[in-house]
């Protein structure tokens, strides 16, 4: 009896499940995007179909694919599967699907898949436990991660797997994902409608299927079409992947320095609008404001600097949300600003100079002559004046042993001629 009433609750809770659940892939025929990952040819496609999978670490955002792969890697090679979730395992638990795995091999010769989602959460000891087992075959680790594996997982793990980043999915994809569940759904999705939610998705599957299935659910209620309007009612989270202490805080920074730095203001825009909204600290993004303006446009629009330190005083006077005005004046005009990097050269030749040859000693006219006896020593001697005689104007102050050398050359960008 109790089989009967398991068997009917698990085909009740197959037709209940959310959408996404329901047409989670089972093959990799069904499973959509990640051509770079899994399309026809890529070694890790191969590697599946040939049923000699590496240990790996799939890392990408929610949404992307990461547990649905793993899923049609166990059913693709037979293995055994077992899951964890790295909140809450332990390292007890690790030891005894470990022991589990040796058992089963030896009984079966059958291997095990051990898929352990948000890796990233596991310790150094926790980590650890998994490496008898990995290093030696016993199991074969996907680890599922939303965070850049280089930064959270411990080196001897790392050096054990492979690891392969899925992108978000690109509207296109998403809108294939869309047809798929208005099929299910048995829903007429207009064509602006299916776009929008491919959009509002943030390159999430899921949350796309989601997003489809609360608005085909609304639409229905109330006895009407399927418009946008129910689009924008299912889709009150925002679209945005930012981790502010991860790896998206220094994706997004580079990709505004870099964008900045090129002249794109309409792209250093954006990125700055990206880690507003993604609760990026304001100060760390005016420092790098700073510095840009000395590195990037330096003497080519020395006015570039006031503006950027000005922006860094409204942050702390000011604060967010308001001060997102001065940081977006600040990001326009470092945009638009001609550049130069010479001084951030120079300062760079210099610095070698200095870490090769020493602190060489200046020459003596240009040594302090301040103190009694100074001149006895020869300080201060042949010192020219400038003020006094023009001539002070075209000498070379380098020591000795570097005159000639030349640090800085002037751009010819902006001001700096």
């Amino acid at each position: 009896m109790g089989d009967l009433f398991s068997e009917a609750a698990g085909r009740r809770l197959g037709a209940s499940a959310p959408l996404a659940q329901r047409l989670r892939p089972s093959s990799l025929d069904e499973f959509v995007g990640q051509e770079h990952v899994v399309g026809r040819g890529r070694a890790l496609r191969l590697a599946i179909e040939n049923d000699r999978v590496p240990s790996m670490i799939l890392f990408g955002p929610p949404g992307s694919g990461k547990t649905t792969l793993a899923r049609i890697v166990a059913q693709t090679t037979g293995a055994e599967f077992e899951e964890l979730s790295a909140v809450s395992a332990t390292v007890a638990n690790v030891r005894d699907v470990l022991k589990r795995a040796r058992e089963l091999l030896g009984a079966s010769g059958r291997r095990t898949i051990l898929f352990l989602d948000e890796i990233h959460r596991f310790n150094k000891a926790q980590q650890d436990a998994l490496l008898p087992g990995v290093e030696e075959g016993l199991v074969t680790l996907i680890g599922a991660t939303t965070e850049n594996p280089y930064f959270e997982v411990n080196s001897a793990l790392l050096s054990r797997t492979q690891i392969y980043e899925l992108e978000p999915h690109s509207a296109e994809t998403l809108r294939d994902v869309v047809e798929r569940g208005a099929a299910t759904l048995e829903a007429e999705v207009p064509p602006d409608v299916g776009e929008l939610i491919a959009t509002r998705a943030g390159g999430d599957a899921r949350n796309a299927l989601n997003i489809l299935e609360l608005s085909v659910e609304t639409a229905r209620a109330e006895g009407l079409p399927l418009e946008t309007r129910h689009v924008d009612d299912a889709a009150r989270k925002r679209p945005l992947a930012y981790d502010k202490g991860g790896d998206k805080h220094y994706d997004f920074i580079s990709a505004w320095i870099k964008s900045t730095r090129a002249g794109d203001v309409q792209a250093s825009l954006y990125y700055l609008a990206a880690m507003l909204e993604g609760g990026e600290d304001a100060r760390f993004i005016v420092r790098r404001m700073i510095v840009l303006a000395s590195e990037d446009i330096g003497n080519a629009d020395p006015q570039a600097l006031l503006v950027a330190v000005a922006a860094a005083q409204a942050v702390e006077h000011v604060g967010l949300p308001e001060a997102r005005l001065n940081l977006a004046q600040a990001a326009v005009y470092l945009a638009r600003a001609p550049k130069s990097n010479a001084s951030y050269v120079g300062i760079g030749k210099a610095t070698q100079a200095v870490r090769e040859r020493g602190a060489l000693t200046p020459p003596a006219a240009l040594r302090s002559a301040a103190y009694p006896g100074a001149k006895k020593l020869g300080r201060g001697t042949g010192y020219i004046y400038p003020h006094e005689d023009p001539a002070g104007f075209e000498v070379d102050c380098l020591p000795d042993d570097l005159k000639g050398t030349v640090f800085y050359t002037p751009s010819g960008n902006g001001e700096e001629t």
